[in-house]
């Protein structure tokens, strides 16, 4: 505790340096405001794991055989995260997950007195190094011990190391898809018990209320979701797309076209949100079905892509994974996902090299975004499915002459390629085949010394798999 403690004080130094008392923050240059947020940050997550530490004492000193003498009875509270909650002012479900963490992480003192490590140091280093806050290390924690016994401690130990190496930096929704991926990878048998869970949750509702609104709402275990979550995504992407294009258009006209007013004309019911975008999608196909005259529904080119390797699809073992779908599905589900007309089965061998495309190969073509998919996983830059992303030329087409080559590719979304080519960045990969990784490299006046930032798969899908 000491050290996280003292490096505790050393974030809050520095962040008094950079906005001591006084200092109005609007005055913040824009390099000591990313300082200023990194040095809270880290702040943040290192008081965290002072507090898991202190929680997890406070719970050994009000464990009940100490009846009265507990120290959470003493201060006059039940039990002891009503009384961690109560004066860290977090609630009981909080104060409960910090007293695991820190249960989980120091180490257990036993009956005879003598210290045994920690259950789990990686993720005890991770918190007092200021890496990763409280909640990501609970949920690394919590999907540990659920597997624990049926992985074995050598495989949890490296899954553990390589989770909280991932972790540092990421949101916690990003971690989620780590986290499944990992015990996937931990405990691949129990994908399709889960699997068979989720599907008896699997169910779509219809009501109407009293304005006469219907209100439909649903659950899809993955497999199902897969081909709703394809169909919906692509279908808001073209709209959004088209939008974009449409609006273009208004602000730069031809030279030989007249003037048009720059001010925006489009009406209400065009400026749909993005939830209103995909109602009206679902009544698209809805109506297609019921036999409308539409035969081509706009899916923007999307497919629902089904990953494995070669001896899931031979011997129906091991899991699989969907383009847009966090948790990992089982060999069976995947084989029958295969067997469909709607779905593209990617086949890797051994060292991911890509054993089955197709043959179209030229001018950034379908299959080429699919090879490059492998690759990225999605958007390079943070990481968005890649029906949300386009191929972009890392050497530029007009100015560099950058050859229509995958190893000339990259999947961003519309806001990294703005980010990539408008303000200096670089790209660079390094390797081949779908373990090839994408290094992001910021211009100088964001890191002087231009270190490189790892990205697309490799940063966002758990390192082991």
């Amino acid at each position: 505790m000491t050290s996280a403690l003292s490096s505790l004080a050393e974030a809050i130094d520095v962040a008094r340096g950079i906005l001591p008392d006084g200092r109005d923050i609007a005055s913040l240059a824009p390099a000591e405001l990313i300082a200023l947020n990194e040095q809270i940050g880290r702040g943040k997550r290192l008081a965290e794991s002072v507090q898991a530490l202190v929680a997890s004492e406070i719970q050994r000193q009000s464990r009940p055989e100490l009846g009265p003498d507990s120290l959470a009875k003493i201060q006059g509270f039940r039990n002891p995260t009503q009384f961690i909650a109560a004066t860290m002012g977090t609630t009981t479900g909080d104060a409960a997950r910090l007293v695991k963490v820190g249960e989980a992480t120091t180490p257990r003192i036993l009956l005879s007195g003598d210290k045994a490590p920690a259950r789990h140091p990686h993720v005890g280093q991770g918190l007092s190094d200021g890496r990763i806050g409280a909640q990501a290390a609970s949920a690394i924690i919590a999907m540990l011990d659920r597997v624990s016994i049926r992985a074995g401690a050598e495989k949890v130990d490296e899954a553990e190391k390589l989770l909280v190496d991932q972790a540092a930096g990421l949101p916690l929704d990003a971690l989620s898809k780590l986290i499944l991926r990992a015990e996937a990878w931990l405990d691949p048998d129990g994908v399709e018990p889960r699997e068979a869970d989720l599907a008896a949750e699997t169910a779509l509702t219809i009501r109407r209320d009293r304005s006469g609104m219907i209100i439909v709402t649903g659950k899809f275990d993955p497999v199902s979701g897969a081909p709703v979550v394809t169909a919906l995504e692509g279908m808001v992407t073209a709209k959004l797309r088209a939008q974009r294009d449409a609006e273009n258009a208004r602000v730069a006209p031809s030279p030989d076209s007249p003037a048009t007013p720059l001010l925006d004309e489009t009406t209400d019911a065009e400026r749909r949100t993005i939830p209103q975008m995909q109602a009206d999608a679902f009544v698209s196909i809805c109506e297609h079905v019921l036999g409308c005259d539409e035969k081509n529904l706009p899916l923007n080119g999307v497919t629902v892509v089904v990953r494995m390797d070669l001896e899931t699809l031979r011997e129906g073992i091991g899991t699989a994974e969907i383009d847009g779908i966090d948790a990992p599905i089982s060999a069976s589900a995947a084989r029958k996902l295969a067997s469909s007309a709607s779905v593209i089965p990617v086949v890797l061998g051994g060292d991911s090299e890509i054993l089955d495309w197709g043959r179209e190969r030229r001018l950034y073509s379908k299959s080429q975004k699919l090879a490059l998919g492998e690759r990225d996983g999605g958007c390079t830059g943070c990481g968005l499915p890649p029906q949300f992303t386009k191929v972009h030329h890392i050497r530029w087409w007009a100015r560099d002459a950058g050859p229509t080559d995958l190893d000339n590719g990259v999947l961003l979304c519309e806001s990294c390629h703005h980010r990539i080519h408008d303000n200096g960045w670089d790209v660079q990969v390094s390797g081949t085949g779908r373990k090839a990784k994408v290094w992001l490299i910021p211009p100088a006046y964001v890191d002087p010394a231009r270190t490189p930032r790892l990205g697309g798969r490799a940063r966002y899908d758990f390192a082991a798999v």
